[in-house]
């Protein structure tokens, strides 16, 4: 029994071998650079074929297939720069391209080092590919209207990719990170960093999207911090991908995401997206840290998160998508693990949750695109948290109505300017979306996994990106948002997500379920005026320009202040580290 069991593992490994297909590892998420193939896509007219944008990070392979098809168009009008932007994408993921000139480099350093723009070494044949580059951001800027009056950002790392016999792929990222954040990032990390307090009840420094930060020269605007990110891929069948590792995730296709966004810390997960013809499956199991407030010298608890999410091509050019999110922690006595029930790949999580008799958090989404004129894309997401049936029409303010939604629209080649593109979105949660009545939050080392404002919140962005030149882009925001915050620590109007909702003030307070409202509690909004300019001087290397100011105004003017930022920095290989909130 025992030779015939060895003699079918081997035959079954041998099949494998021979039928698992070159595998890609994926573009690192950056705002810049997707803006890229999201306008290539609207301007192609259809959807890619080697994956759906909602869906993000985008694989390597998938980039140059969606290129190739833009070259081979003869409907598309380019600009210069459209074909440098075109090219770009090509030259910086060069392996998948069928000829060996792409991404050549001039002149090489030594004849060893940047054979290719992209690649400080590289080496790519059957056995081995191989990309090696540095990582490096240095900024500083001046600041006005606070506390603290200079901000500073100090980054060196590396980035490692590449393939193994092209069948398995692997990407590592590390980097060491100094800083010194204005005013304003450091009272929105500390609402939710895990920092223990020291003298004078100040929390140490937290740097938004990180995880474990420490002091920096004593400084309570300072934060030394270690970040790392790695994975491996595979390709399990022709139309099944595997990908196992700490990273982020983003699921939609707008600025934010009210699904998943790449706001909170890297977590550990195992992803398996299964892509069949206009299907687009995702399975994700991940651990996440549930800090709370407590101190850095102890194991912190854990918690899980499944989620599955489908996307549908219902035509070339329309999308729509379904997804549902548990997430769930399990105390000491149940083994504190990954419940298993929850690694069923298709099965209705609403349901195991109900059979278990347990009280984990239970969310629905849903999304979609329409991209149409060949300029135009519209798209939109719903979450639902919670809701009852009889009150979710209604205009009583029940508490348990927990939505949030989005809808943005994009125009690329505004007015027939070439290369500038003008996009709009709101975005909105109720009150208590998101949170829950224990550590089964939405959360992420107490970072929130959708939107940074987390709920009782409404925000209306405007994006301007323009062109003029083939190594220069400008990029515009403007950022309105209005909340509701909490006077004091006992308070909890709902936008807290990691408070328990069963502390909600209407209920604490007068006992009722009734009234609640977005911006409830101590009204507050914000309006933020963000431009940037970066020019690449090599590839992947830029020279950013900054301009910040960011206006807060509170239902208690003594709160009122005012931030304004100006920065010059240099990046290498690197995305824009944006602090919009």
């Amino acid at each position: 029994m025992y030779q015939k069991l060895r003699f079918f593992t081997l035959l079954v490994c041998s099949f494998a071998s021979i039928y698992t297909q070159a595998q890609s590892v994926f573009v690192p998420l950056n705002q810049d650079y997707y803006h890229l193939i999201d306008r290539y896509e609207i301007k192609r007219g259809k959807f890619s074929e080697g994956f759906h944008t909602t869906i993000k990070p985008y694989t390597r392979k998938g980039v140059v297939q969606l290129v190739d098809s833009i070259w081979a168009s003869n409907s598309m009008i380019l600009s210069d720069r459209d074909r440098f932007n075109l090219q770009y994408l090509e030259n910086d993921s060069w392996e998948w391209k069928n000829n060996d000139t792409t991404g050549n480099s001039k002149k090489p350093f030594w004849k060893i080092f940047y054979q290719k723009k992209a690649d400080a070494y590289s080496n790519s044949d059957d056995i081995l590919d191989l990309h090696v580059s540095p990582v490096l951001n240095l900024e500083y800027g001046a600041v006005s209207g606070g506390t603290q009056n200079s901000t500073s950002l100090n980054t060196r790392g590396i980035e490692i990719r590449g393939m193994i016999n092209r069948k398995v792929g692997f990407y590592t990222f590390i980097s060491e990170n100094q800083a010194y954040i204005p005013d304003y990032v450091k009272t929105f990390v500390d609402s939710y960093n895990q920092n223990e307090f020291r003298q004078a009840d100040l929390r140490l420094p937290g740097m938004p999207g990180e995880g474990l930060t420490k002091a920096f020269k004593n400084n309570p605007y300072g934060a030394d911090f270690f970040a790392a990110r790695a994975y491996i891929t595979f390709q399990a069948t022709k139309n099944i991908q595997l990908q196992f590792g700490h990273d982020k995730n983003f699921i939609g296709n707008g600025f934010r995401s009210m699904l998943l966004s790449d706001n909170a810390a890297p977590n550990l997960f195992l992803k398996i997206n299964t892509h069949i013809g206009k299907f687009q499956y995702q399975n994700l199991f991940t651990q996440l840290v549930y800090t709370g407030l407590q101190p850095n010298s102890q194991i912190f608890p854990k918690k899980y998160m499944a989620m599955h999410h489908l996307s549908l091509n219902i035509s070339n050019n329309l999308n729509i998508g379904i997804s549902e999110s548990i997430i769930f922690q399990r105390d000491s006595t149940n083994g504190d693990r990954f419940d298993l029930n929850y690694l069923n790949p298709v099965i209705f999580y609403r349901s195991v949750e109900s059979f278990q008799g347990s009280g984990d958090n239970a969310l629905i989404g849903l999304d979609f695109k329409w991209n149409f004129a060949q300029r135009f894309s519209i798209y939109g997401q719903l979450m639902l948290d919670e809701f009852i049936a009889k009150e979710i029409f209604k205009s009583s303010g029940y508490w348990a109505n927990k939505y949030a939604f989005q809808a943005g629209a994009k125009y690329i080649d505004v007015f027939g300017i070439s290369n500038l593109d003008f996009q709009t979105e709101v975005n909105a949660a109720r009150p208590y979306t998101y949170s829950h009545s224990d550590g089964s939050n939405y959360t992420q080392y107490n970072q929130a996994l959708a939107h940074p404002l987390g709920a009782n919140f409404v925000e209306w962005s405007n994006i301007i990106r323009w062109q003029p030149a083939k190594k220069l882009n400008i990029v515009a925001t403007i950022i309105y948002a209005k909340f509701g915050e909490d006077r004091t620590p006992t308070e909890n109007w709902g936008g807290n997500i990691q408070k328990s909702y069963d502390t909600r003030s209407r209920k604490v307070l007068y006992g009722d379920d009734y009234g609640n409202f977005i911006g409830q509690g101590r009204s507050a909004n914000t309006m933020i005026y963000d431009v940037r300019a970066s020019y690449q001087f090599k590839h992947n290397f830029f020279i950013d320009l900054h301009l910040l100011s960011r206006n807060y105004k509170s239902g208690n003017p003594l709160l009122d202040y005012t931030n304004t930022i100006q920065s010059f920095g240099i990046r290498w290989n690197l995305p824009y580290r944006q602090m919009l909130f």
